[in-house]
């Protein structure tokens, strides 16, 4: 399972941060992921004890690495690749929060309004309200 040298792109596809490889890579050119703090290319050689960064999502994660491994495998045993920081877990959970609270804030309606309403809208916004 663990081997001496892997990519960047392919042990994050390993570790199930991203479905495919591609994703993995196109995040760490478009600068999603940093290894041991710095931007890096794809094609980067994965070292046991280094900290990488990276987004998914909403959510920035820092795990460490722990095994190096390019084979795709159950999620169980690719959680076991990595340890994810205490910062990371505390910044993420604080994250979570704010986003169900500021969904309080921003009600939606229950549905899509209708035709009608749709037209109603439209106009107001059209017309000049500002008597």
């Amino acid at each position: 399972m663990s081997e001496t040298k892997v990519r960047l792109d392919k042990w994050l596809w390993a570790a199930r941060f991203y479905k495919t490889r591609s994703t993995a890579t196109d995040m760490i050119n478009g600068g999603k992921v940093h290894y041991n703090g710095q931007r890096c290319k794809a094609s980067k050689l994965v070292d046991v004890g280094a900290s990488v960064k990276l987004r998914q999502g909403y959510d920035a994660k820092t795990v460490i690495v722990k095994i190096i491994s390019s084979k795709r495998q159950k999620f169980e045993i690719a959680q076991t690749l990595y340890e994810e920081t205490e910062e990371s877990l505390k910044l993420r959970q604080s994250d979570q929060l704010a986003r169900e609270q500021s969904i309080a804030f921003s009600p939606r309606p229950d549905r899509k309004p209708d035709k009608k309403q749709r037209r109603t809208l439209i106009n107001f916004k059209n017309t000049d309200n500002f008597e």
